[in-house]
């Protein structure tokens, strides 16, 4: 049985989606994967994902002509910082402005194959540089070492769902239209969603159908009962036949 297979970055949180697929097309399996390195989009491409949920800086959009892309929510961004340091000085939020004469830690500086954020999580711990977090991710991440704190007026993140695009006359995935519309909220009985749409254009059809079929019979009925005057017209009432002796 064909499945449907979604990738998401670290902070994503998908179970009430997959909650409500498993609920609704439990005849379809989905398997969901964590994707901590870059370019999880590239998994789109090689056929390894159907769906992926990306991260970008908001007011942009990774969408291209091959891929689609519908942001979902706005990501609330957090400073990090070791446990008893500067920062339990500052009340929220925060402002870079505030935070001028202080060392960052750059995440570029910790790939995937060198322990990633959970890396710049423990060098943050000890007090080497603050670590700019989107809130779900330093949640992930949560150290009992390290505090986080709201942070303002810095260009904030997003978190969006992607495809692929249909090419030249391929059809949409039902499939996957199936899984868009879970995730935007969409009801189990919405108009919108690919299932239903097909069921009501199923049901439009069959009823269509009837309504041609009695039409049909009505209109024979009709023409019986008119072609039966006209005779009746023409020769008068017939003679009731006579009975026979027994």
């Amino acid at each position: 049985m064909v499945g449907l297979k979604i990738a998401y970055v670290p902070g994503v949180t998908p179970g009430k989606w997959l909650t409500r697929w498993n609920e609704r097309y439990s005849q379809t399996p989905l398997t969901a994967l964590r994707y901590d390195s870059e370019g999880i989009l590239d998994r789109l491409g090689g056929g390894e994902s159907d769906v992926v949920f990306v991260r970008f800086p908001t007011g942009t959009s990774p969408k291209t002509p091959a891929i689609h892309v519908i942001p979902l929510y706005e990501e609330q961004p957090v400073i990090c910082g070791a446990k008893e340091s500067d920062l339990e000085l500052f009340d929220e939020p925060i402002t870079p402005a505030d935070l001028a004469d202080q060392t960052f830690l750059d995440l570029a500086d910790y790939p995937q194959d060198v322990g990633g954020i959970a890396m710049a999580m423990e060098v943050c711990s000890s007090g080497a540089g603050l670590l700019q977090l989107p809130l779900s991710v330093a949640r992930l991440h949560h150290r009992k070492d390290v505090i986080h704190k709201e942070l303002s007026d810095v260009q904030t993140t997003s978190i969006g769902i992607a495809w692929l695009a249909p090419q030249g006359d391929d059809p949409t995935d039902p499939v996957i239209d199936e899984f868009i519309g879970v995730v935007r909220g969409r009801g189990a009985n919405s108009s919108r969603q690919a299932s239903v749409a097909q069921k009501q254009q199923e049901e439009a059809e069959i009823a269509r159908k009837r309504r041609q079929s009695a039409q049909s019979e009505q209109a024979k009925a009709v023409k019986k009962a008119e072609a039966k005057k006209k005779s009746v017209a023409r020769h008068g009432k017939r003679p009731a036949a006579k009975r026979g002796r027994r």
